[in-house]
């Protein structure tokens, strides 16, 4: 069953030491489930960072901009010629829905929260996926969440869309900072982001994704790639326009897909939506997000309830990787899966 953690009670030592696989850096701060290891430890507001190197910059700008060109030329492809198989649809579809869950399930609710523990395998399985999605290695994905979860929307934040006060002019410029310019801040390399994830550095599967993150990049784009070379002519012989058009679909278009609907959260669900809980932050649930982000849409709830697995929290908000989540828990490879009691939905309820 799902853990329903009530404010005035913390998990004793006694319940931690019953069963060693589960998450023991869970406790009730403010009537939320908060990992102890980020926000008990980590004190005060983050500092400043420097200035990222420029080979970091360049690797940000290719990373960006080149999955974007790649959509604007297959979109031009599609509209002009009808350049797409049903092969490549089916590759970007479920393409978009795997490695987006891996991000989700994985990345998200299971590493930066802790919202349930699973078992080792398990656990390489989802962060091989969210690794597939090109957004940033799992521990140093898992740093800036927490940052950002620290500070939501105050400085230090590291993609609020309102720390830039004025016209319209700078709620334009804070809105495409949130989207993708702080990937251009020096998130991904400084050493000091390490604090937020203690847990983290000690877990090997995470650990081990992290060393290797980039043959899971390459592997994002050569697996698509491979498929559609060997699959459209039978697997008998090799087609180098199935293997360029799977790469661009499944591959490039793709990872575009995923990046923009994962920003979207960052940027649009925190300035457009409907706020159902105090959250002190100005995070939204939109409903587009909602279905086309697996669930993670529901921002405002997961802000107002960090460590829930569950977002969707009312009956009609749909969210695939809470379904996925209690699946696994039916299946006895999840447990410890933590949503949030009835008296703390009623207790921040606007």
């Amino acid at each position: 069953m799902s853990i329903t953690t009530d404010p005035s009670q913390d998990q004793t030592p006694s319940q931690t030491d019953a069963n060693p696989a589960a998450d023991d850096h869970t406790t009730a701060s403010r009537g939320l489930l908060q990992p102890r290891s980020v926000f008990n430890e980590v004190e005060g507001q983050p500092e400043p960072l420097a200035s990222s190197p420029l080979s970091e910059k360049i690797i940000i700008t290719f990373a960006v901009t080149i999955p974007l060109l790649a959509c604007v030329y297959g979109g031009y492809q599609l509209w002009q010629y009808g350049w797409m198989t049903s092969l490549d649809l089916g590759l970007l579809v479920v393409g978009w829905y795997i490695t987006g869950l891996g991000i989700t399930v994985g990345f998200h609710r299971l590493l930066a929260h802790r919202s349930f523990a699973t078992t080792r395998p398990v656990r390489y399985f989802w962060m091989s996926l969210g690794s597939l999605a090109v957004q940033g290695s799992p521990l140093m994905w898992c740093a800036v969440h927490r940052r950002h979860h620290q500070c939501s929307d105050k400085p230090g934040d590291p993609h609020s869309p309102h720390l830039h006060d004025g016209g319209v002019w700078q709620v334009l410029r804070g809105f495409v900072h949130s989207h993708t310019g702080w990937l251009y801040s020096p998130y991904w390399s400084d050493p000091s982001l390490k604090k937020f994830i203690p847990d983290l550095m000690s877990d090997k599967p995470a650990v081990v994704i992290d060393r290797f993150y980039y043959l899971w990049v390459i592997a994002s784009l050569t697996i698509p790639a491979l498929i559609g070379g060997l699959v459209v002519d039978g697997l008998t012989t090799w087609s180098w326009q199935g293997a360029g058009t799977a790469f661009l679909w499944g591959g490039l278009v793709r990872i575009c897909v995923t990046h923009h609907i994962t920003w979207s959260i960052n940027s649009v669900c925190h300035v457009f939506g409907k706020q159902d809980y105090q959250a002190g932050d100005a995070s939204r649930n939109n409903v587009i997000f909602g279905f086309l982000a697996h669930g993670e849409g529901w921002h405002n709830n997961h802000h107002a309830f960090p460590n829930s697995a569950r977002h969707g929290l009312k009956w009609w908000q749909f969210d695939l990787s809470w379904v996925l989540i209690r699946l696994m828990e039916r299946l006895r490879v999840a447990w410890d899966v933590k949503v949030p009691a009835e008296n703390m939905l009623a207790g921040r309820r606007l």
